[in-house]
């Protein structure tokens, strides 16, 4: 008969890993590591079994400052419209949840204070429509669509220092539309 070690190794839940892998993904965003780098701390967390193994992968990276941690607002609507635009601050995670209705974010003139912004999409029917700015790059790999499919096309040129817009979450009966500001 085998007996348990006193205190066995605490398994990562999928939210472990998600996390880190987001930790790795803004540090190469921000610089702070190479490509090569991310691909094997990526390597390492999707392999990972404990926590410990994920605090050797996260060790190496930089303290998130006080102010960017968990920086993350929700609006939400049962109905009716969700509108942002002007100059509103943006925060390093932004989650939009409508069942019905449509969605109007514009960030052209919004204050970006992160490089990179998540938008979590949680839509059940009506449209949204996104404006981002001029040199955004934008990501839509993460986005899934029940009805329509999703309307946006690449700028051929963008200049560099933009911020990186990540879109993700899941629409049910609208169509999604990405257009970058003209000005």
């Amino acid at each position: 008969m085998t007996s348990l070690p006193e205190n066995p190794p605490s398994l990562i839940s999928e939210d472990d890993r998600d996390t880190a892998v987001q930790r790795l993904q803004e540090a190469y965003a921000e610089g702070h590591i190479s490509h090569e780098e991310m691909d094997e701390g990526l390597d390492q967390v999707l392999t990972a079994k404990t926590h410990s193994e994920l605090v050797s992968v996260l060790a190496s990276l930089p303290e998130l400052p006080e102010g960017n941690a968990g920086t993350t607002s929700t609006i939400a609507a049962a109905g009716g419209r969700i509108q942002r635009r002007g100059a509103w601050r943006v925060p390093r995670t932004l989650k939009v949840e409508s069942a019905f209705g449509r969605v109007r974010l514009d960030l052209s003139r919004a204050v970006f204070e992160h490089p990179v912004i998540d938008i979590e999409l949680q839509l059940g029917t009506g449209n949204a429509k996104i404006t981002v700015p001029r040199d955004a790059i934008v990501d839509v790999e993460g986005l899934h669509t029940g009805w329509k499919d999703s309307r946006y096309k690449t700028r051929r040129r963008s200049r560099p220092g933009g911020p990186r817009i990540r879109i993700s979450g899941t629409m049910g009966f609208g169509r999604l539309k990405i257009r970058h500001a003209r000005r």
